[in-house]
């Protein structure tokens, strides 16, 4: 954490204060990491505090889940569970129906305990933060990217725009945002959330950093949709329509037409070899052999009738276990429980659970 740089923190989320040397801070886990001169040639000499934004973390309605740029780890750990979508759904027992509307809710915790980090990064840690820093295994990206979500830029002079999550990382620590340009907001549309999914992520040691971290999703027309992150530089994203009876798509037939050999040609002419990530977390190699790997074992899963359990899941936090129906405190819900026996938030391990 070498800041000295800094000469002043401004609280504001105007884009139209923003000039050179500045720097947008939200939760500040990677920007104090990286310190002050790691963000280009010129150290920073500000930071844009959005810390009284005011922006609601999260807002729920039936066209889908909006996620302002500076919701936590934790806040959308909660979301599950929380007053919003109870709030969204009704009463308690419609929040139940809404919940089994939206499968896709599924997701939201295995990519949170992919940060494998303590509560206090949680509490910090943000979800526009995590897809400004455009890592590779980004667990934040990963899940916007998989629910088709849009991400809302704001510029200078009232000026905004949005941007496909898939779209908005193009690179290992690269993005499509301008200078002054400020993430605000993310939208997940219901009809993703309304899907059936599916999870897999391995990494090289017991919970690391994510090497390969594949989500699919199966449409209620039918398509189904591959998105790869963390073995590649930036998400990619591969969608094959539902087969047809009568000129008529059907869910269940989705993942059946799309067979073993037509996923590897896909993945084939989607992934180059450059594209693959090449870090200490693992050679590009392996992140390709395992992207083929879980690939085959997302298409098997959602081939399979709703309500089968996956006959082989590769690496960690997948599938959900159910949860008694018990209230939790907010202690509960927004700490992390890693690092012991007695207290782990991802399921344990399974016959058919197996490390690579």
């Amino acid at each position: 954490m070498d800041m000295n740089t800094i000469e002043a923190v401004v609280r504001t989320q105007d884009p139209a204060e923003w000039r050179d040397g500045d720097a947008w801070l939200a939760g500040g886990t990677v920007l104090f990491s990286y310190g002050s001169l790691a963000f280009g040639k010129e150290p920073l000499r500000r930071l844009l505090d959005l810390g009284d934004a005011g922006w609601p973390a999260v807002t729920v309605t039936d066209a889908g889940i909006e996620l302002a740029a500076t919701c936590t780890v934790a806040e959308l750990y909660a979301l599950p569970e929380s007053e919003a979508v109870a709030t969204a759904a009704g009463s308690a027992s419609a929040s139940r129906d809404k919940a089994a509307s939206w499968p896709a809710l599924d997701l939201i915790r295995p990519c949170c305990d992919s940060f494998v980090a303590s509560f206090k990064v949680w509490n910090m840690s943000t979800v526009g933060g995590n897809l400004c820093a455009s890592l590779p295994a980004g667990p934040m990206i990963s899940l916007c990217a998989a629910l088709d979500g849009q991400a809302t830029v704001l510029g200078p002079g009232g000026a905004s725009r949005t941007v496909p999550v898939a779209d908005f990382v193009t690179g290992d620590g690269k993005n499509c945002l301008a200078p002054g340009e400020l993430l605000r907001s993310i939208r997940l549309p219901a009809s993703a959330l309304a899907s059936r999914v599916a999870f897999r992520r391995l990494s090289l040691s017991n919970l690391g950093r994510s090497g390969v971290l594949l989500i699919g999703r199966l449409d209620a027309d039918g398509t189904l949709v591959l998105t790869v992150t963390a073995a590649t530089k930036r998400p990619v994203q591969l969608r094959f329509p539902a087969a047809t009876r009568a000129g008529v798509p059907t869910r269940d037939q989705a993942s059946a037409a799309v067979s073993a050999a037509a996923l590897v040609d896909a993945l084939d002419a989607a992934i180059p070899a450059e594209l693959y990530h090449d870090d200490i977390h693992g050679l590009p190699a392996w992140r390709k052999d395992m992207t083929y790997r879980l690939a085959e074992e997302i298409r098997a899963e959602l081939a399979a009738p709703a309500g089968v359990p996956p006959v082989r899941v590769s690496g960690d936090f997948w599938p959900p276990q159910p949860q008694p129906p018990q209230r939790k405190s907010p202690q509960q819900i927004a700490s992390p429980r890693h690092g012991s026996p007695q207290q782990t938030s991802s399921p344990q391990a399974s016959p058919q659970q197996e490390g690579a």
